[in-house]
């Protein structure tokens, strides 16, 4: 049986930042990634089946000025890895928030004078500005509607695919024993006692037999199914998971930027945006909508049991579910995102939202983006009965479970920052942070 120092499961954006950082600055000296497909960041990093956004919390007017501020330090980290390791990485953008009528003027009016501070690039642009920039924005919208943008030149959509695959060649690079188990499905995890290994046990898919290998740390990055992980070691009972399923609408060359819209405060998925595909410009994408399914993968069915282990028929989750879908605002989200899936009405209804965007847009200009959008593993705590906004993390001992990093992909390099700080004490050894950070700076 084979025995690693670090063994990571999950091959992702969140997965692979963690062995690029671990095999770059630290002393660990061995290494394994175990990801169950056949190629990295094929489920949620994909670059379909992502908004493509590096947030920096300036134009998501969700976030209190305290998240912003952590979420720019995190965005930071990202932005200067992609500009010195290639522009096949990301495309550079404009973006901007977009405000539309006399309340959602006066909010982000507010808004600017209340994060201007953090972000000194975020210029208050009025209509005519708007339209040097997106004239699609103003085309065919009444004289008399007030709007109002923020904008930044500091845009970046990212292929977080190919960020992935960047992170991993980065680490075969060092002089580490590093090895990679794709195709390789993670059967079970145990610990016997406090001070042996992790034992795990792993089946690849094109051999029956299955396989045993050890570590004196595990760190789980595997999505929603990083719950499943925890709970096999009776960790994290108290959360289910509300699988947020998004879908995007496409037409072509219909923006320049990323262009977002106003958040409603209490939910943490995506305002409608409009922005250019990663991998095709000229294709602009409108979503995402949101919709629940009980599976734990898009376009993954047989992920419905996995859902059936992490979700629990009990009395306490259903009341907790039903306590959020209640809230005065969730609830009309909720049914409006559930008209949009109704045949041939569904598409006229989300017209509504794109129209917010480019008023002078045709329905028959805009199509259903197939095999575009993705999950989001939303947590819930159903002893609190409440959504989990932020970050959730399981910290035991020798072993981290990465279920809902916040604002996702965005902060991967600062989530690898704190699961070094932690896997390293956890083996006695030194996290290099100082370089770490030096070498990210933009």
């Amino acid at each position: 049986m084979k025995e690693y120092e670090v063994v990571i499961i999950g091959g992702g954006v969140t997965g692979t930042s963690l062995l690029y950082t671990l095999s770059n600055f630290t002393n660990i000296k061995s290494l394994a990634l175990i990801e169950k497909e056949k190629n990295i960041a094929r489920i949620n990093s994909n670059s379909t089946n992502n908004s493509q956004t590096l947030h920096f919390g300036d134009i998501e007017t969700n976030y209190s000025k305290e998240k912003a501020i952590i979420v720019k330090e995190a965005a930071e980290l990202v932005a200067g890895y992609v500009e010195k390791n290639g522009t096949h990485l990301f495309n550079k953008t404009k973006k901007m928030v977009l405000a539309v009528g006399d309340d959602e003027v006066k909010d982000l009016e507010n808004r600017y004078h209340e994060i201007n501070d953090i972000f000194p690039k975020l210029k208050k642009i009025d209509r005519k500005e708007i339209a040097l920039i997106e004239p699609n924005i103003v085309k065919g919208r009444k004289p008399k509607q007030k709007i109002l943008a923020l904008c930044s030149e500091d845009g970046y959509a990212i292929n977080y695919r190919k960020l992935s695959k960047s992170f991993v060649e980065k680490s075969l690079k060092t002089n580490k024993t590093i090895d990679l188990m794709m195709n390789t499905k993670v059967e079970d995890i145990k610990k016997e006692n406090k001070e042996e290994n992790y034992i795990i046990k792993i089946k690849k898919e094109t051999n029956t037999n299955k396989e045993t290998i050890s570590a004196k740390v595990v760190v789980v990055c595997a999505g929603a199914h990083s719950l499943i992980l925890a709970r096999k070691l009776g960790h994290g009972k108290n959360l289910i998971i509300f699988p947020a399923l998004g879908d995007f609408y496409t037409a072509k060359n219909a923006l320049n930027n990323k262009v977002y819209t106003m958040q409603i405060k209490k939910i943490p998925f995506a305002a409608i945006h409009g922005d250019p595909d990663v991998e095709n410009p000229s294709l602009t994408r409108f979503g995402p909508t949101t919709k629940v399914l009980p599976i734990l993968e898009r376009r993954n069915p047989k992920t419905f049991f996995d859902f059936l282990q992490v979700f629990d028929l009990r009395l306490k989750s259903l009341k907790s579910i039903f306590n959020i879908l209640y809230d005065k605002d969730i609830f009309p989200f909720v049914m409006r995102n559930f008209l949009y899936e109704i045949p041939f009405i569904g598409k006229r209804i989300f017209m509504k939202n794109i129209w917010k965007i480019i008023p002078s847009i045709k329905t028959n200009e805009v199509t259903f983006g197939k095999k575009i959008g993705g999950l989001r593993p939303q947590l819930v705590d159903r002893k609190e009965r409440k959504l989990c906004m932020g970050e959730v993390k399981i910290i035991k001992e020798n072993i981290i479970f990465n279920m809902t990093p916040s604002p996702g992909a965005s902060v991967c390099l600062k989530n690898a920052q704190k699961d070094a700080i932690t896997t390293t004490s956890f083996l006695g050894l030194n996290f290099d942070e100082k370089r770490f950070l030096k070498k990210h700076r933009r």
